[in-house]
């Protein structure tokens, strides 16, 4: 059971017990505890879901579109600002998101090696290769090559040089505008793949517990008046 049906449980008992045992008192709490707990329960259900004939319920399924422009205009507004954007584009922070070792670990160089042999293979050099074996007599440097270019070029993306020159490029007004034309496509497609479903379940999913205790704290406090309302008429 949750903290709802346990609040509600509790005043309908306090509600009988008091009626049939000729207690006004206890009635009085009772009924008083369960008309809060019941009204905050249909409270926070009309947030969720749409009772018919009863208007403004439904809020969040019926604010859906509004529930995505908002979102969207957060992210825009607030994270991806122009000050943000440089602070970012600062020179530590770049030189410390910025690390392209993984990305050439996994380029290809081969066709590196092949044009480099090609070129050598036309070159006033080619005979003289032939005479050795042409291409194949070389053949056995494709590995160290490509891993002596692997490592040239992660030094390379880790020079000072090289970080301030992405970030020159990256401050381009051009640049940053279309940065944040694809960031904001970005955004709203992924906003468009919600449903009003899935977005009532994730809101749901985030406040329940809090939810559960207005129902708590409605019948507590309606239990309350009921004992205050049932001592005034004595």
């Amino acid at each position: 059971m949750n903290k709802s049906v346990i609040t509600n449980l509790i005043a309908a008992i306090l509600v009988v017990s008091g009626y049939l045992l000729a207690q006004p008192i206890i009635f009085s709490v009772g009924l008083f505890a369960l008309s809060g707990a019941v009204t905050n329960w249909l409270a926070v259900h009309m947030l969720f879901e749409k009772v018919p004939g009863l208007y403004g319920s439904g809020v969040i399924p019926t604010r859906f579109e509004e529930f995505k422009t908002g979102i969207a205009n957060l992210m825009m507004k607030q994270f991806f600002t122009d000050e943000n954007i440089d602070r970012f584009l600062s020179a530590e922070s770049v030189e410390s998101h910025i690390n392209l070792q993984p990305v050439i670990e996994k380029i290809d160089l081969a066709p590196a090696f092949d044009a480099l042999v090609t070129t050598v293979e036309q070159s006033s050099l080619g005979s003289m290769l032939a005479m050795f074996g042409g291409s194949e007599a070389i053949t056995p440097l494709r590995e160290p090559f490509i891993e002596k270019m692997k490592l040239s070029l992660v030094d390379i993306s880790q020079s000072e040089d090289f970080i301030n020159l992405v970030k020159s490029e990256l401050e381009r007004p051009d640049v940053l505008d279309d940065m944040r034309t694809k960031v904001n496509e970005i955004v709203t497609q992924r906003l468009d793949e919600l449903t009003p479903e899935l977005v009532k379940d994730i809101i749901q999913e985030m406040i329940r517990e809090h939810l559960g205790w207005l129902v708590v704290w409605g019948g507590v406090f309606g239990g309350v008046i009921g004992l205050i309302a049932a001592m005034l008429n004595i």
